[in-house]
This record gives structure tokens, sequence and C-alpha cells, in this order.
């Protein structure tokens, strides 16, 4: 064994062997830089409190760092690589590990869920089917079906069920899309040939205004959708005071849309928006979409929880998927909110049959024993690329350091802390809140001047939001209030989004952050 405080190894080339040309990388190099990295990792997470959060390179700056060749000779050194970490890479991060990110959402890192990446990628597994490494399969179902019933989903959408499971995708932009082509696979499997090409123009998709982007792209991908507005393929259907889907509307659409002679067979309910965590009523939406498609076909039903599905862990926040039995597919990325870093999105369906019918392509080069015998499952049929990683082990890293319990409380601690900053911005005159939390998201802004037109008020929130990333001790990100039906036309529409979900953040964060707010504003 190489002596653990050996931090000078060097290679050691076997005579004779013609290898020896490639400069690989030894054990005890391995070993000594491993450390080393993983020191520097747990150093970046203390000293990133006090960095700028918000990069402030200019374009171009990071690539002025770097030379336009690369090199010719093998590295004589590490030193110079860790250099190159502090005086390039890292003036050009934006800091999402930062307990004073309040952007966008959040992008949780722990150190299991580290230490699995590192494992997955120390292993090299390539897991596309069950053959090619039974553990990576079979770790993923089970991790899976811990998932399902941490989060209260019904056992319908577990591997123990006749025909449901869960599956990771590497983004929620993956589970949108295997969705979506399961449903355009349910819909068109009535038609053959010209038929079923006829067919494909006659699709519809329905999601809220404010759904994820994703679902739109995901109908450009399959080709139902010619761009991101093509309205006739998917119809975003308007939303309540409090951003929710109105599930009358969505009845309404489908009727329309039946009567064109069109074929409606994609519905989307969102758990959590992005704009301001809004939550579609499930089982409303659910009942619009067979009201509306009475005689037509009922629509496949996909629930997008993307963030807020991890808070599903806790039992006081799972009326939010109440109805869920009704749909045919749901997700959440626990690369958001639940301590396993990116990239990882969980995605259950009740209709395995039809996804991996949609998705199938078996050549001769993958046929195997295992797969032929119909005994084992091969998760590459379940996704749009052939490879995948072993993602599964920094899932089962993370539930098995923090056990359920743990992640409740840092579900829990974030809500509160949200609740908290919610008191102090109502307290405060000079501010509102115009849109309800629902979880770890405040949406709030500058109240009005008397006399002052929507587009000032507008702008000095957008100032305030500008001046605060400024300062490098906080980031947050705004968003656009859609349209209320009724409404003044001059009325402000801007909001900032403060996200409490970072790994490292504090009570004491959250006030910081208020205050600096306060006094900027």
């Amino acid at each position: 064994m190489p002596d653990p405080d050996d931090t000078t190894p060097e290679r050691e080339p076997r005579a004779g062997d013609r290898g020896d040309a490639v400069p690989h990388m030894s054990g005890a190099e391995f070993r000594a830089l491993g450390r080393r990295m993983v020191d520097w990792v747990a150093d970046y997470w203390e000293r990133v409190e006090g960095l700028p959060v918000l990069s402030r390179v200019a374009p171009g700056d990071v690539l002025a760092g770097l030379p336009t060749a690369p090199p010719e000779a093998a590295l004589a050194g590490w030193d110079e690589v860790f250099a190159d970490l502090e005086r390039t890479i890292l003036p050009g991060i934006t800091h999402w590990q930062s307990p004073n990110y309040f952007a966008y959402f959040s992008a949780n890192a722990s150190g299991p869920a580290v230490l699995g990446e590192l494992l997955s990628a120390g292993l090299g597994v390539q897991g596309m089917l069950w053959a090619t490494s039974p553990a990576c399969t079979e770790l993923e179902t089970r991790v899976m079906d811990w998932l399902g019933g941490m989060v209260g989903l019904p056992g319908a959408f577990l591997s123990t069920s006749e025909g449901g499971g869960g599956v990771i995708q590497g983004t929620g932009s993956d589970s949108a899309l295997v969705s979506l082509l399961a449903a355009r696979e349910r819909a068109l499997s009535r038609f053959a040939g010209r038929d079923r090409r006829a067919a494909m123009a006659r699709l519809v998709a329905y999601t809220s205004n404010q759904a994820h982007s994703s679902i739109v792209k995901a109908a450009m991908i399959a080709g139902i959708a010619q761009g991101p507005g093509d309205d006739d393929a998917v119809r975003l259907i308007g939303v309540d005071a409090e951003c929710s889907m109105r599930p009358a509307l969505l009845e309404g659409a489908i009727r329309a849309d039946l009567r064109d002679g069109l074929i409606p067979f994609y519905v989307n309910a969102t758990v959590g928006t992005t704009g301001t965590t809004a939550i579609d009523p499930l089982g409303a939406v659910a009942d619009a979409a067979a009201a509306g498609s009475a005689g037509g076909g009922l629509p496949w039903l996909h629930v997008d929880a993307a963030h807020a599905g991890a808070a599903c862990v806790c039992p006081e926040f799972r009326a939010w998927i109440a109805g869920v039995d009704r749909y045919d597919s749901f997700y959440f990325n626990p690369h958001k909110w639940l301590l396993t870093n990116f990239d990882c999105s969980a995605f259950w369906t009740r209709d395995r049959r039809t996804l991996t019918r949609a998705l199938s392509v078996t050549p001769e080069y993958l046929r195997n024993e295992a797969s032929e015998s119909g005994a084992v499952i091969d998760y590459r049929d379940w996704q749009v690329p052939l490879g995948r990683r072993f993602r599964a082990l920094k899932l089962w890293f993370v539930i098995r350091h923090y056990g359920v319990e743990g992640l409740r409380a840092y579900i829990r601690e974030h809500v509160r802390l949200a609740g908290a900053f919610e008191s102090w911005v109502r307290a405060d005159p000079r501010f509102e809140v115009p849109v309800g939390r629902t979880m770890n998201l405040v949406c709030f802004r500058l109240r009005g001047r008397p006399g002052e037109g929507a587009g000032a008020t507008d702008a000095r929130t957008k100032a305030l939001m500008d001046a605060a990333n400024a300062t490098g001790r906080v980031y947050l990100t705004h968003t656009a209030l859609p349209a209320r039906e009724g409404a003044a036309a001059d009325e402000p529409r801007i909001v900032l989004r403060m996200n409490v979900g970072s790994t490292p953040t504090r009570e004491r964060h959250v006030r910081a952050a208020w205050d600096l707010l306060r006094s900027l504003a």
C-alpha cells in the first residue's frame, strides 16, 4: 500500500511495456491528487460564502485566460492546474452552492452526492442494459421505489406494480420529452401507415401559460410543434390570480379541438411553476381532461413537479399531488432541492409498456439472453439516449446518509426561512407580495408610488435587483406575472424571486439578504 502521506508520487513505467509512452496516472498519483482535489472542493464549500455570488467576468475573459492550442507534451505537474482553477476558472463561476444564492431554483450538492458521483465516475459503468451492469439497473429500480414511496406516489407508479416503475432521467427536459413521446405513441397506436402520419398533424398538447418551456420544446423535438409559438400544437391555458391553471378553460379547449377534428393527446399539470411555484389542481385538471375528451379518448396526463416534488417527502405537503393516481406519469428533480447534485431527474410512469414501445429500438448487437427473457429492465428503453451513467449511486448515498427524517428537516427549514422572509417583506410598506407563497419561493416587488405608471414601478423593482446583485452579496432573479383578467392596464408585473433552497443557507443569510434589499430600496 502507498504511504498515505506521500503527496509527490511519480509515474512508474514498466520496462518493456509498449504502453509506457502513454502517460497514464499511477495509482499513487491518483490517490494523492484525489485527496488534493477533495480538499480543494471542501475548502471551496467553506470559503464560497465570502465570494461574489454572481460571476463578475466580462464576455471573453475566461477564453482570454486559456491557451488557444492544446498542450503537445504531457502534464509535468498538477500545480499549474490548481493555479489555473484559481486564476481562470473560479472567477468565471456563478456560485450556485453559495448560501447567498437565491436565484432561479437551487442546484443542490452535498458531500454524499459528490462521493456517489466520484464512485460512479471511477467505476465507469455503461448501464444501457441490465446485462452491462446488473447492479446499475437493480439499484436504480430499488432507489426509485424508495423515492416514490417517500414522496407519496401510489403503488401503481412503482416497479412492484404490474405496469409501473421509475427511472432516473438526466434533466426535467428529458422527463418532459419521454412523457410526451409516450403520449404520442398511445394516441397514434389507433392508426397505421398513412393514417398514422396524417394523425400526427392533428395532435394537440395542453399546459398552462406558466408551465416550463421544456413542454413546448418537447413538442418541437417530437415533431408536434413547428416552433415555440405554434399555438395550434400546444395550447397554453390561462391561469387564475394565483397563477394556477384554470380547469374550465382546459375543458373548453379540448372540446373545441375535438369538434375541429383534432386529437387532444397530452395534458401537463405543473406542481410548482417556474415563475411563482403555483400549483395546478391535479384532481380538477384530470376532471376537465376527462369531461372535455368524452368520447374522444383520454389524453396522457403528466405532472411536472420539478422543484416542488422534493417537498413531498414531508407528509404535510402531499396535498399538492392529491389526484396523482389518475395521471400517467410524474417527475421531480432531486438535483434541485433534495441534496443530489446535477443531473438527476426522477421520473415514474404507470404505463411502462407504452413508454418502452415509444422508445425501444433493438439492433442485433444489443440482443442478449437476459433481455430476451423479459425478466429484467433495460433502462435504455426508458430514455432517449442509449448510454447511461450510474446515477443511482449518488441518490442512494444521499438517502442513506440523511435518512428520510433528515431530508424532511432540510425541506422544512427552507420553507420556514421563506416564511420568515415573506413576513419581513409584508411588514415593510415599501414592498408588496402580489402572489401567495406556496413553499420556499417568495415573489415580491416595490409598491407603486402615487401617480406612478406600471412601467416605472417595474423599472424600479428591476433596478433594485440589479443593485443588490451588483454588490456580490446575493443573487436574485425576476419574472413577469401574467396579466390578470380585468386588471388595469398599468398594473405592475415584474416581481423579484427569493428562492431559499441552497444547501448551506441559514437564517443569517436570509436576514442579511433582506437587510441589503431594505437598505437599497
